[in-house]
This record gives C-alpha cells, sequence and structure tokens, in this order.
C-alpha cells in the first residue's frame, strides 16, 4: 500500500510539473513577436509582407512626383565653344558668315582630367666653413621627409573608408578609376595608421573635457576585432564624444575614462555596468522603457496599467521639451507644478499590483530604479534618452555591418 501511495504521488508530482512547464510555454507563444515598435531589435529585422503580383507598387515622394528643376546658367562658363552655321540643312549654299537672329546657350557641367601630381624635394646640403656643421633645406609644411602621399590624397582615403564606408579594396579601385592612381591595400593602411596617431592628442582631449562634463550620456555597441566580439562605448556630452573599446562588458572602460572625476548626471540604459558609473544621479533612457509598454499593449491592448505608464512617460518628455527650449510655451511655475504632478501620479502607479508574467517585468524593473527615471524633469539640461551617445555611435554600426569588422586592433582604434 505504501509503495501505491509513493507511486502516485511521484506521478502527480510529475504531472504538475509539466503542467507548469505547458503553461509557460503557452504564456511564451502568446507573447507578441519582438519588432523595433516594442523591442530594441532593428528595423531591418522586422517581418516584411510580400507584395502580391496583383497589388501595385506603392508610390514613394510627393503625391504628385518631384518638382522639376533646371540647372542655372552660369554668366562666366569656363570654356565657350562658338558653333556657326556653315550650310543649310536642305543642303543649299553655304551659309557660313551670316549675323545669326538668335544665340541658343547650353551648358555641361564637366569634370576635368585629374592625374595625380608627384612633387620631388631635393634639399640643398651644405657644410658651415665655421663650425663644419652639414645643413639641409627645411622641407615645407605638407611635404615632410616621412610622407609618400599628400595631405588632399589622405584626407580623400580618409573620407572614403571612415565617411563613405568602403573597404580597402574598394578604395583601391576608386583612386585607379576616378584618379589613375596606383595604390595598394597597405598603403591604404599605412595611411590610416598615421591619421589615427595625427588625431590621438585631439581624442585624449575630447576624452578629458567628456570625463569633467557635468551631464555624461553613454552607450555601447559590439565591435568584431580579429574574429572575436569586443564592445565599444560611447561617451558623449553637447560639445564632443569620446569613444572606447575594450574587450570586457563591464565597468572597467568607465573607470578608465572618469579617472578621480564625477558626473553630476549620467544618462544611459538599464546595463549594470552603466549604472556604476561615477556620477551623483542617474536618468535611464525612455525609449526602451516605452518600447516594453508597447509590447505589453501588443499583447493586451486594453492593458490599464500599461496604458497609463505610456502615458505617462510621454506626458514627462513632452513637458520636458515644452520647457526646454528657446521659447518656452509654459511657466517657470507650471513647470514645477506638473513636475511635481507626475511624479506623484508615478508613484501611485509602481504601488499598483500588475497581472501578467510579461507586464510583470517591467513594474518590478521600474520600481527597482523609481530615481531614474524622472531625473530629467527637474533640471532642463538633463534629457530623457541617451541619443547623444546612439547618434555617435551609429558609424561605428554601419562600418561593422558593412566591413564585417576589423583584422587588427589598432584599425579598431583608429
Amino acid at each position: 500500500m505504501n509503495f501505491i501511495t509513493a507511486r502516485l504521488t511521484k506521478i502527480c508530482a510529475r504531472s504538475i510539473a509539466d503542467k507548469a512547464a505547458l503553461r509557460a510555454e503557452l504564456a511564451r507563444l502568446q507573447q507578441p513577436p519582438a519588432t523595433s515598435r516594442n523591442s530594441s531589435q532593428p528595423p531591418s529585422r522586422d517581418h516584411k509582407k510580400k507584395r502580391g503580383a496583383d497589388q501595385p507598387r506603392k508610390k514613394h515622394g510627393p503625391p504628385l512626383g518631384p518638382q522639376r528643376h533646371t540647372r542655372a546658367l552660369v554668366d562666366q562658363p569656363d570654356q565657350v565653344m562658338a558653333l556657326p552655321v556653315v550650310q543649310c540643312q536642305h543642303g543649299h549654299a553655304s551659309r557660313h558668315g551670316l549675323v545669326p537672329a538668335q544665340v541658343v546657350r547650353c551648358q555641361v557641367t564637366a569634370v576635368p582630367l585629374v592625374a595625380p601630381v608627384v612633387i620631388e624635394t631635393r634639399q640643398h646640403e651644405v657644410r658651415c666653413p665655421q663650425c663644419q656643421t652639414r645643413n639641409r633645406g627645411t622641407l615645407p609644411l605638407g611635404l615632410e621627409a616621412e610622407r609618400q602621399f599628400g595631405a588632399r590624397l589622405e584626407a580623400s582615403v580618409l573620407d572614403l573608408t571612415h565617411q563613405q564606408q568602403l573597404s580597402y579594396a574598394r578604395v583601391v579601385q576608386a583612386m585607379r578609376e576616378l584618379w589613375g592612381l596606383e595604390l595598394r591595400e597597405g598603403g591604404v593602411g599605412a595611411l590610416l595608421e598615421r591619421a589615427a596617431q595625427r588625431a590621438q592628442p585631439q581624442a585624449a582631449i575630447s576624452k578629458e573635457q567628456v570625463s569633467r562634463s557635468a551631464i555624461i550620456h553613454s552607450d555601447e555597441t559590439s565591435a568584431r576585432i580579429k574574429g572575436q566580439t569586443w564592445w565599444q562605448g560611447g561617451f558623449g556630452r553637447t560639445a564632443g564624444v569620446s569613444h572606447q573599446i575594450a574587450v570586457p562588458r563591464n565597468a572597467a572602460v568607465i573607470t578608465e575614462l572618469m579617472g578621480a572625476s564625477q558626473a553630476q548626471v549620467w544618462v544611459s540604459d538599464c546595463f549594470s555596468a552603466q549604472l556604476k558609473a561615477p556620477a551623483t544621479v542617474f536618468q535611464l533612457c525612455l525609449v526602451p522603457q516605452l518600447r516594453d509598454l508597447q509590447r505589453i499593449l501588443d499583447a493586451a491592448p486594453q492593458h490599464a496599467w500599461a496604458q497609463a505608464a505610456q502615458k505617462l512617460l510621454r506626458e514627462a518628455i513632452h513637458l520636458h521639451q515644452q520647457f526646454d527650449c528657446a521659447q518656452p510655451t509654459i511657466s517657470r511655475a507650471r513647470f514645477v507644478r506638473q513636475t511635481a504632478q507626475l511624479d506623484e501620479e508615478l508613484d501611485k502607479l509602481l504601488r499598483q499590483k500588475v497581472k501578467g508574467a510579461l507586464a510583470q517585468r517591467l513594474p518590478q524593473r521600474c520600481t527597482r530604479h523609481r530615481d531614474k527615471l524622472l531625473t530629467f524633469l527637474p533640471d532642463p539640461d538633463v534629457p530623457p534618452t541617451n541619443n547623444v551617445s546612439e547618434r555617435a555611435l551609429r558609424p561605428s554600426v554601419i562600418h561593422r555591418q558593412v566591413t564585417n569588422g576589423f583584422r587588427s586592433q589598432w584599425g579598431a582604434q583608429a
């Protein structure tokens, strides 16, 4: 009898566990799919509906089509070609020398043939008859002895690699086809390394300025270096940005950046390393919070707590925009009064009990970081998002997507 009871108890426990697992799987399947509207997923990964064969293609641009523009004629063209009438088009006698009744002007803008110019310097070397010291003529700026390429050529290569995001092979191809210049990939790398060395002092100045800023924005993105995943942090302020790249994704990068300095306000996401930064107060970026709320509403459109929280955060951002502008539309007294009202409403929301596994995580996070949600309201100089650092990292993200990473550590640092 005891054996049967133990057997039934084990079966019941297994059934209860299986039931709980099935409920968890059902809850997972019922969650709305992640999109760029309700998560940090980029828009490129959103599901695209297939267009039917009989479905008309959506027209882009203005409703009536683009406005037609014609180039204005230049008053003093670089070259003028006069084309007199030599003979009648119907084969009559020559009409050369007749006074034209009208001169029809047409202009074509062309690019002249560009060819590389090789500049050779010949330094005169003489020996001083008094001290027997060898003296050479001074090389001008831009024609130093260690140079092989001029400043304009170096700037063109930097623009193609870092601004236009071309690979080394495509830079070599562009130089050959556009300017008839034979350049090797090793030469491109040498130009970039040289430019990075010259930019290092300015990068150190930017780093020092950012570390001493009162308000610092921070964000990070991944970087592929020699087949490994590194992390690039963008730390910005209103006047500049400092980029730091390292292997571990921890607070060591922030510690190395800040040194003994401490910011008044640190604006970032919820990543734990960012929240360990030396700062007096923190401001969480509200965009991820709004996306998470939207995902709750996608699963349950009538969810009262998510609706109220989304409305409150949007009102707070709108209030900040009304006051933090060249011509504020509200008075200081009204701004302070509405700020206190939003603080009180947020406290009431966080005291409410929320049902549902998906909807419970966000209130718990908001309760844990309550002091970091509305820091931007009392101080108009503090933004509700870390868009400054996100925009600063965007070129690096594009470069990573185009080139698929770096083959050397110095290349990533450059």
